[in-house]
């Protein structure tokens, strides 16, 4: 190599080397330069929010809260009537939860509830499932025509279809039409038309497990029953707490189909207790149905407590797929 091309490439390296040193000292420079105050009006506002959120959560809690303490409080009043000039009795008493066990067929409706909405229950879980498995991993031609005509069927409401449901039962059961086995085929005929969430939850489990077991010589039922439904336990107690609720609340339904029925044992707790507040008995039955409200809520509310993660963990995760 000659001298004046290593003069040159030592000249070169020089100058590069003087670059990369002042990249250097700048970057020095900046990074020692005082940083500027960031101002609190992002926190603010977060806080802000935040502040606003929980106040309006909080008034909301008490407005929903409000209406069951009432309850509660005039559960324990010794003023009869149904009105009472003061939030909290004058008189506090247990009168009316012994006079509802004692002077009113109250547990025989009681039991008549519990019943029906057991056996509904039962019905319910096991058609919602079963449809709802079928739907995940059977496929066929009409499948997707039938998920469309049953989920439109399920968004019209039940009670436009009680005249209907009323005859049926007339000629299903032309000597026992009023009963309480009637209330059990009314809220579990149709449950198969509350398939959609646990189908889209059934969607999450991997079919790969279905292929394994089959293989191993499973049946489908064996599968369902042995495999999915154990990695299933949060949409499994979520339909079985929607079944349960909606025949231990319901009213409409039995005021249709036990409307004229002289046995008053025969009655729901809903049903019967709605007969305290006419015009002629509230005065006298107020503080007692207060009594009645309590303990028909006290065990559902408990329950719902109690399951309420699982039941979350069910809706969430039926709505992932559908």
């Amino acid at each position: 190599m000659s001298e004046n091309n290593i003069k040159a490439k030592t000249l070169t390296d020089a100058q590069m080397g003087d670059k990369w040193r002042a990249i250097d000292k700048m970057e020095a420079s900046l990074t020692q330069m005082p940083k500027k105050k960031r101002r609190g009006g992002m926190k603010f506002w977060r806080l802000f929010g935040d502040t606003t959120g929980q106040i309006v959560l909080t008034i909301l809690g008490i407005i929903w809260i409000f209406p069951l303490l009432y309850l509660l409080i005039q559960s324990f009043r010794k003023e009869p009537g149904a009105f009472s000039p003061t939030f909290f009795p004058r008189e506090w008493t247990f009168d009316n939860y012994i006079r509802l066990f004692r002077d009113t067929p109250f547990l025989r409706w009681y039991g008549n509830t519990l019943l029906v909405a057991v056996c509904s229950c039962c019905i319910t879980a096991i058609f919602v499932l079963s449809v709802a498995y079928a739907f995940s991993r059977m496929k066929f031609k009409a499948r997707k025509p039938m998920m469309n005509a049953m989920l439109v069927m399920g968004m019209f409401p039940g009670f436009m279809s009680m005249s209907a449901v009323y005859f049926l039962l007339k000629i299903l059961l032309p000597d026992n039409y009023q009963s309480l086995l009637s209330l059990i085929i009314v809220y579990s005929s149709g449950a198969a038309l509350g398939y959609y969430i646990a189908k889209g939850f059934f969607d999450t489990v991997p079919k790969a497990l279905d292929e394994a077991a089959r293989i191993d010589g499973a049946s489908r039922f064996r599968t369902f029953y042995k495999i999915v439904l154990p990695l299933s336990k949060s949409i499994v107690i979520y339909t079985i707490l929607t079944s349960f609720i909606s025949p231990w609340c319901d009213y409409i339904f039995v005021s249709y189909i036990m409307a004229g029925v002289p046995d008053v044992g025969m009655y729901t707790v809903s049903l019967g207790m709605y007969k305290w507040l006419e015009l002629e008995q509230i005065q006298q039955n107020f503080t007692t149905f207060c009594a009645a409200a309590v303990i028909v809520a006290t065990p559902i509310t408990l329950l719902f407590m109690w399951l309420q993660k699982y039941y979350v963990e069910g809706v969430t995760g039926g709505a992932v797929k559908g």
